[in-house]
């Protein structure tokens, strides 16, 4: 039976997991059985996929990335290289956590940039579009189009749609200098107008 996407063959994928077509899996990676992945992704090397785990369209998983049960990443996230999901705010060793009921889901939304290295810490949603900078260690949930980067993670200004930095005037509206897109801020929620 021909697959319309690509597996490396160093890479283990387990029965009952969904791939769509176009979606590219590289090197020593490994998908858990339950696991749902879209169209047109690029799993890189060495990532690891839990079984509840549910990736949507064009989304890309850079190298040496866990993606653990209880994460959802809507279409077209970024996630960078080595950047860190949890799902467990108290992890022992000698105390089993491997059940739905211990872990604390963590949402990323559609077009959602995370940087290299970057941990986010589980049961928080990361908003439409927000850019989350290299490092940056995200401890609450982030708004859409929010810049986030330090540690903890703080919102240090506001991205468009295409990932330029934004600029408000004195009535809380700007318009993108690449692209032309429109936004409207109201405290720290950007919105396209």
């Amino acid at each position: 039976m021909t697959k319309d996407y690509f597996v490396h063959e160093s890479s283990y994928i387990d029965d009952n997991v969904q791939i769509g077509a176009g979606t590219k899996i590289w090197h020593f990676s490994h998908i858990m059985s339950g696991a749902i992945i879209g169209k047109n992704c690029n799993i890189g090397q060495n990532v690891v996929v839990g079984r509840t785990v549910r990736i949507g369209n064009g989304v890309k998983i850079q190298n040496n990335v866990s993606v653990y049960d209880g994460v959802i990443l809507e279409d077209y996230v970024f996630c960078g290289p080595s950047m860190v999901f949890t799902n467990v705010i108290n992890p022992r060793s000698a105390i089993p956590r491997n059940s739905p009921k211990d872990w604390y889901p963590t949402r990323v939304k559609k077009g959602a940039s995370i940087g290299a290295n970057v941990t986010i810490v589980c049961g928080h949603t990361i908003g439409r579009y927000a850019f989350i900078g290299a490092g940056a260690v995200v401890t609450k949930d982030i708004p859409d189009y929010a810049l986030v980067y330090g540690n903890p993670g703080r919102i240090m200004g506001y991205v468009c749609q295409c990932g330029e930095k934004l600029s408000f005037d004195a009535y809380s509206k700007t318009q993108c200098a690449a692209c032309s897109l429109r936004y409207a801020k109201c405290g720290d929620k950007v919105s396209r107008i």
